[in-house]
């Protein structure tokens, strides 16, 4: 057992920072950085009671074929001059040594495990705790005290960023400089915890014991006696999200993360393979190495000594929705329904081909995200990529369905068909008032128009100037367009004034957002953004070009620099595989349809903010989203990305079609933009 020569001080410096200690076991208990902005950096009982003292950082857990264990308390304990040593026996003849120690601007951490028996040792469960206060309390609160972290499971290439919320001073970087992170993993994710949480992350050096295949593959870790698994990292203050990843040391730069499939991934590393077989890789002249794919998907890369990520290689975007739109009309119409309901689009078991029952759960509904069919439908029909004697019939049944079972009698809308205990959802209003105005385009009937700008003028009948719904400002900007037309230029001129209003309401709340179906996420920035790009459109005044400037970090730090296709400018997104999928996984979903909703407010800024590294993200983040479809047409709601989440094996796509079509209504109507990605 390891002596205590002194008592465990209450922190080491680091930097300008420094770790505030556990008394009892010398763990970091909070980072604190007096020149960082965020209060908080990991989570602790004050701001988060579900945490608890078994998800401190640095404890952690062991799955081997001698048992299975967790560490907090160690067995042992010795404390010099900026050093603080642990050592934990979690299983007979298993024991855990911890080492941290200061080294001028960085704190090391080494977690070492040594195979002390006689008999070998197979570990296939080795993951530690690093619990990020990534959580949303409310919008201030969280701009102010939390941190967006944007984990690399990259092999020997592993790293996390710890960013303020609000894109604002300087951050915290995990970097793994020995040994390798090959997943991670989620606890605290449950029924209990909900979506404003994201939970308690765990890197994990493998995850073998719960899902063997993820992240490309968890390996066995095999001990001989006296041998022993290292994995050695530093974390230091960071100013600006590409110091830390200039510190990270790149050992591969990418021309792209994601590419048509017949157009090559240029890659400049040491060495690049690939397991996949339907991965062609080839060394050019220049030492580069050139990455093919004929199939759509993702792929994994091994690169150099130890690191590995995924590209992905997609079919083009106006294949894939011909290919989406031919699979939504053949599996996922409610057709053996009666009357009109039998026009409505639902959610499909992409597996066995059973499409969902109306069954209480608003996020299954045949209204609400659904809309996001018949749009894609209309959409494609108007560009061409889908036959309008096949959808013509649908649309004009899904028109009528609407109208009698998604609006009542005022224009309000209901959650679906058979949902009528729900109250309106404002976030469905611009989706249907979508619908009608794109329905009015293709046909030119002043109904349709009229029944598009009464349910904006009943939206903000119902407080909709208070509600950042998503497509709203763009809808309602788009309608007041097509009023103008019609020579209804006063009605235009009233809702344009009543938007103008409501973006002046916003600009003076500051941080103070309100909550919506979540507390805090980039599904509120980002139609905040749109609804202030709008009021600048119209009006030219300073103070929203100044509210956008200042919001617009708010926005970007949601997205992480990993370099991974599924993850590279993707804004975090953890509870919708529970909401919206069949598995019902809590956990963060990568990529997230609603991720395309940084790319569009990116493209809608005024030109005076907008560049040509906002525009490359955009297309980063479209072409990213395509993971989420498959060759056939079927798709995804949720790829849950996790290795596991509490517990249960993640790292999957969820098999329900549900609602990501939006990402693909959203890309075609900016793609006529020639300024915009194709």
């Amino acid at each position: 057992m390891l002596s205590t020569e002194a008592g465990v001080p209450e922190s080491l410096q680091f930097g300008t920072g420094r770790a505030v200690l556990d008394p009892v076991t010398g763990a970091p208990v909070q980072f604190l950085d007096d020149r960082a902005l965020v209060r908080r950096f990991l989570l602790d009982q004050d701001a988060a009671p579900w945490h608890s003292v078994e998800h401190q950082w640095g404890s952690g857990h062991l799955v081997t074929d001698r048992g299975a264990a967790r560490w907090l308390a160690p067995s042992g304990l010795r404390v010099a001059e900026d050093v603080v040593e642990a050592v934990h026996t979690p299983l007979p003849g298993v024991r855990v040594e911890v080492r941290r120690c200061v080294d001028g601007a960085v704190l090391r951490e080494r977690y070492r495990v040594v195979n002390s028996a006689d008999e070998s040792l197979a570990v296939t469960g080795l993951g530690i705790q690093t619990p990020f206060a990534d959580w949303y309390r409310d919008a201030r609160t969280s701009l102010e005290e939390a941190v967006h972290a944007h984990v690399f499971t990259g092999g020997t290439w592993a790293w996390v960023l710890a960013e303020p919320m609000s894109g604002e001073g300087r951050c915290l970087g995990l970097i793994v400089r020995e040994g390798a992170v090959r997943a991670y993993s989620v606890e605290s994710r449950n029924q209990a915890s909900l979506s404003d949480v994201r939970g308690h992350l765990v890197l994990q050096v493998t995850d073998h014991a719960r899902n063997p295949d993820a992240f490309g593959g968890q390996p066995v870790l095999r001990l001989a006696p006296g041998e022993s698994v290292s994995l050695a990292w530093e974390l230091g203050w960071y100013a600006s999200v590409g110091a830390f990843t200039a510190a990270t040391r790149p050992p591969a730069a990418f021309s792209a993360y994601a590419a048509e499939t017949g157009t090559p991934i240029v890659v400049e590393a040491a060495s690049v393979s690939s397991p996949d077989p339907q991965v062609k890789v080839e060394r050019e002249a220049d030492g580069r190495y050139r990455i093919e794919a004929s199939a759509h998907g993702t792929r994994t890369l091994d690169i150099g000594d130890g690191a590995r990520t995924e590209v992905l290689f997609h079919l083009p975007l106006e294949e894939v929705v011909r290919r989406r739109v031919a699979y939504i009309a053949c599996h996922q119409r409610a057709v053996e329904r009666p009357g009109l309901l039998a026009h409505a689009f639902v959610p499909v078991n992409t597996r066995t081909g059973l499409t969902g029952a109306t069954n209480g759960w608003p996020d299954w509904s045949d209204g609400s995200e659904r809309i996001a069919m018949p749009l894609l439908l209309q959409a494609a029909t108007a560009r061409g990529l889908a036959d309008p004697e096949q959808t013509g019939p649908l649309l004009d049944g899904w028109s009528r369905f609407a109208v009698r079972h998604l609006l009542d009698e005022t224009d309000a809308p209901r959650r679906g068909s058979q949902t009528w205990h729900l109250e309106p959802r404002l976030y469905d209003m611009p989706w249907l008032a979508r619908f009608f105005l794109d329905r009015h385009r293709a046909h030119g009937r002043e109904e349709d128009l009229e029944r598009a700008a009464r349910i904006i003028e009943r939206r903000f009948d119902l407080g909709g100037a208070t509600h950042l719904s998503i497509d709203d400002s763009p809808t309602t900007t788009a309608v007041c367009d097509a009023l103008d037309t019609a020579g209804q230029s006063a009605r235009a001129a009233r809702l344009r004034e009543q938007l103008v209003d409501s973006a002046r309401r916003f600009a003076r709340l500051g941080r103070q957002l309100p909550a919506h179906e979540v507390s805090y996420e980039q599904a509120i920035v980002a139609p905040l953004l749109d609804l202030l790009s709008d009021a600048y459109a119209l009006t030219g005044e300073a103070v929203f070009h100044g509210a956008i400037e200042e919001r617009l970090p708010w926005l970007l730090a949601f997205g992480g620099p990993q370099p991974h296709a599924r993850l590279h400018g993707i804004a975090i997104r953890h509870w919708d595989g529970y909401w919206f999928g069949e598995n019902r996984l809590w956990g963060d979903v990568f990529p997230h349809y609603w991720s395309t909703l940084t790319a569009t407010t990116l493209l809608r800024l005024p030109a005076t903010l907008r560049t040509p590294d906002t525009d490359r993200l955009a297309e980063t983040i479209f072409r990213a989203n395509l993971a989420n479809y498959h060759e056939d047409g079927s798709a995804t709601c949720a790829f849950v990305m996790p290795s596991a989440v509490d517990g249960r094996p993640a790292h999957t796509a969820d098999p329900l079609a549900n609602d990501q079509d939006w990402h693909l209504v959203l890309w075609l109507r900016h793609h006529d933009d020639r300024q915009c990605p194709r």
